[in-house]
């Protein structure tokens, strides 16, 4: 049975269960996580955290079969826990997270047939394979829709069956095809090397989505590398040059005759916990660099020995995709660019678009619960 004893000088309830966990719960995180505070249907807070003094006590824990009871000292309430909600919510453990995956890091031995895949009919179809396929695709970072319909529109679907799509200065949607007066070198045939999209954005966007519509021109292979793996390895070969990156904001702009577009941002970001979260890395939108003089030799020191891993065999990959086939991946994570072709050979058309990383996990949590 779990017990529940009260520790007053240590202003903390003790809880322990039958598996033999236990952990502490302070006073003032029961008040302010009382299940009566949670608006019913919204599960929203509606608890005001200042109505209360901030030394609140517990007057006496009570233990029933179901539930855990607390009875305050010096205002007139209860408030009521089940032993599971607490168990799920230790302090310092977190919430479980269906959408926190640990990435599978791929290097240069990754073959097209390695990459995840699934038909986009059982996508649109069934909730099991998409969630299924989700699931891979942040895992690895890079994944393949076959089967798609001969219909510009038909990305556009997948991508919104699975979040919100997100807008940029280039629209909703973009054609990557060779074009007159382009604002972008993805619009021209020259090749692409190596890149995350739009570092120079506050928030650069998360998931791309590429449908190849026509591939028949020669040349124009896609390349891949995950910019994790890069940096995991860069990371333990050259911490000096690591802690460069990771640490120095550098500038990156877009600027056309309607946007200019600006932001600094880290070349290798890591989040709160000190693990990899994303990386801006691009080349062609790279402003000039603007940092102290006397730091700039190291910081291009280590700038060029990430942009040499981004062009090694031992990380990239090269694959041709074809009509029908759309490739999706975190754009905060893997970087992706192109040979050159010939636009005079044969037509070469791929139709992309953007969704978040907060509504691709988002789609991952709701079709995780339990049915």
């Amino acid at each position: 049975m779990t017990t529940a004893t009260l520790r007053g000088n240590d202003r903390v309830l003790h809880v322990a269960w039958p598996d033999g966990t236990s952990a502490d719960f302070p006073f003032l995180w029961l008040r302010d996580n009382c299940p009566s505070g949670f608006h019913p249907q919204t599960q929203e807070r509606l608890f005001d955290l200042t109505a209360i003094p901030a030394d609140l006590s517990v007057a006496e824990a009570t233990v029933t079969d179901t539930e855990i009871v607390l009875t305050w000292d010096a205002i007139d309430h209860e408030s009521r826990y089940t032993p599971d909600w607490l168990y799920n919510h230790r302090p310092g453990l977190g919430l479980a997270d269906p959408a926190k995956i640990a990435p599978t890091l791929w290097r240069g031995d990754l073959h097209k047939g390695d990459i995840p895949r699934a038909n986009a009919a059982d996508l649109m179809a069934r909730d099991d394979a998409l969630l299924a396929f989700l699931l891979t695709a942040k895992k690895t970072g890079l994944a393949i829709v076959d089967g798609m319909e001969d219909d510009k529109d038909a990305g556009m679907t997948i991508a919104r069956r699975i979040g919100f799509l997100r807008e940029t200065n280039f629209g909703t949607t973009f054609e990557v095809m060779s074009k007159p007066n382009p604002n972008n070198l993805a619009y021209t045939s020259h090749a692409l090397p190596l890149h995350t999209d739009l570092a120079n954005q506050e928030l650069p966007p998360g998931f791309q989505f590429l449908h190849c519509l026509a591939n028949e021109a020669e040349g124009g292979g896609s390349t891949f590398c995950d910019g994790f793996a890069i940096a995991t390895d860069l990371r333990e070969r050259d911490p000096e040059a690591f802690d460069l990156l990771a640490n120095t904001p550098v500038p990156f702009r877009f600027q056309d005759a309607d946007y200019d577009i600006r932001r600094h941002h880290t070349v290798i970001d890591l989040d709160a916990f000190g693990e990899l979260h994303e990386l801006h890395f691009n080349a062609h939108l790279a402003g000039i660099f603007d940092l102290p003089a006397d730091r700039m030799e190291a910081y291009y020191r280590a700038y060029r020995t990430i942009m040499q891993m981004t062009r090694s065999d031992d990380y990239v990959i090269t694959t041709r995709l074809e009509g029908g086939e759309m490739v999706i991946f975190d754009n905060r994570r893997v970087l992706h660019g192109r040979a050159a072709f010939d636009p005079n050979t044969g037509f070469r058309h791929l139709r992309g678009c953007y969704v978040d990383r907060g509504e691709f996990d988002s789609r991952i949590r709701v079709l995780s619960r339990p049915k």
